[in-house]
């Protein structure tokens, strides 16, 4: 059952869930509180693929699901929600939302999912094993592969780029992104927002400053991907997007990276495993290593816009190209 978020309606539902008797939930009907930083593509994909995947093999599981909006105060009242409702699993999506439900919950399984940097984001100590009730799946990106697409694209020496330095898996991208771009004598130029509202001017004061723009998997950026796409269109800025599920509705460039539909599914099988009794200390943070879970995403007319012709050798390998030949 899906829920709409309001402070007041959290602390009410928490209220009311503290008076009642501790639930205890049927093995076959297992409540799974799902949290999301906000609602974007990416993140709705992955939302998507735990439930089916939890769903196939506990057809009659329940799902809390909760959109924090991009307030962490909020992501804080989601979960002292699903510990009051003594969720069996609670999946955070985003690093945000994870942190919130790993601080607040210690004694049930809590799994992250689309979370960049686990260690750094103090979820886990090591990549290689869980921690005590806490484990999930990264979207660490191909860095090198998404700006090598633009710089062939582009021939670009200026790359700009547009984050949130309130959300740790951004500033390790940008740090990653800056460092590569030095190395092959590219200027990378940033522009910095704490919310949403800003992004669209961010990502315009970048125009005529630079030859493209990178956008990493920062939430507060894609929740405003539409807004980036116009603006990058109306000041002839080339926008390449480590998001290929926005690209099929959002007018970019390119876009390289994961498919987040197979990384949810990857977090459900996940859920499944702890829910039949895995201990999460067991299960490693899982990365989308094949090929198979990388997608390249072209759009020909964008290009056209733009002025720029894609090279064959790039067409022939994406997954995805969009607009008329």
């Amino acid at each position: 059952m899906k829920h709409s978020i309001a402070v007041s309606a959290i602390i009410a539902a928490s209220a009311l869930a503290a008076a009642a008797p501790a639930f205890s939930a049927d093995a076959s009907k297992p409540l799974v509180g799902i949290a999301k930083i906000v609602s974007h593509p990416a993140l709705d994909a992955v939302e998507k693929g735990i439930m089916e995947e939890v769903s196939k093999v506990f057809p009659g599981a329940r799902f809390d699901q909760q959109n924090a909006n991009g307030e962490p105060s909020t992501a804080s009242q989601i979960a002292q929600k699903f510990k009051v409702e003594k969720a069996d699993v609670a999946v955070g999506i985003a690093t945000p939302t994870a942190q919130a439900l790993a601080a607040a919950i210690k004694d049930i399984p809590v799994v992250y999912a689309a979370v960049t940097d686990p260690v750094a984001a103090g979820l886990v100590a090591s990549f290689d094993k869980g921690g005590a009730n806490v484990t999930g799946t990264s979207d660490l990106p191909p860095l090198e592969g998404q700006l090598d697409t633009l710089i062939e694209l582009t021939g670009a020496k200026r790359i700009g780029h547009v984050y949130n330095a309130g959300e740790a898996n951004s500033v390790r991208t940008a740090k990653e992104a800056e460092a590569y771009c030095k190395k092959k004598g590219i200027r990378f130029i940033t522009a910095v927002v704490s919310n949403s509202a800003e992004v669209s001017q961010a990502v315009a004061s970048l125009a005529g400053r630079v030859d493209g723009l990178y956008l990493s998997t920062d939430n507060t950026v894609f929740s405003a991907i539409s807004s980036v796409a116009d603006v990058c269109l109306k000041k002839k800025i080339p926008l390449v997007s480590s998001d290929p599920s926005s690209a099929e509705k959002v007018p970019v460039l390119a876009a390289v990276g994961f498919d987040y539909y197979k990384m949810g599914k990857a977090t459900g099988r996940m859920v499944v495993e702890i829910l039949k009794g895995k201990k999460t200390a067991d299960i490693p943070t899982w990365f989308a290593k094949d090929p198979s879970e990388h997608a390249l995403v072209l759009n020909l007319d964008v290009a056209k816009t733009l002025g720029i012709t894609i090279p064959a050798e790039l067409l022939s390998r994406a997954s995805l190209v969009l607009g008329s030949r």
